[in-house]
């Protein structure tokens, strides 16, 4: 599973990176991405998008969020 950290990036490069990278999955494939805060406006990308996730926050700050785009 790929993972990108966009912590430390500026708004709104977390979002737009993250969402190149989601855009890029084929079905079946998941990806990890750590963001500076809970990123609302990327989950509902990837609600628009049909793909699933789950979030948590990280101990060390930020927000971790786990997508999967489903099998076709």
């Amino acid at each position: 599973m790929n993972r990108l950290d966009l912590r430390d990036l500026p708004a709104p490069e977390p979002l737009q990176r993250a969402l190149a990278a989601v855009d890029a999955l084929q079905p079946g494939q998941a990806l990890e991405v750590l963001t500076p805060l809970l990123p609302l406006p990327l989950l509902e990308a990837l609600e628009a998008r049909g793909l699933h996730w789950r979030s948590q926050p990280c101990a060390d700050r930020g927000t971790w969020v786990a997508i999967l785009r489903p099998a076709a």
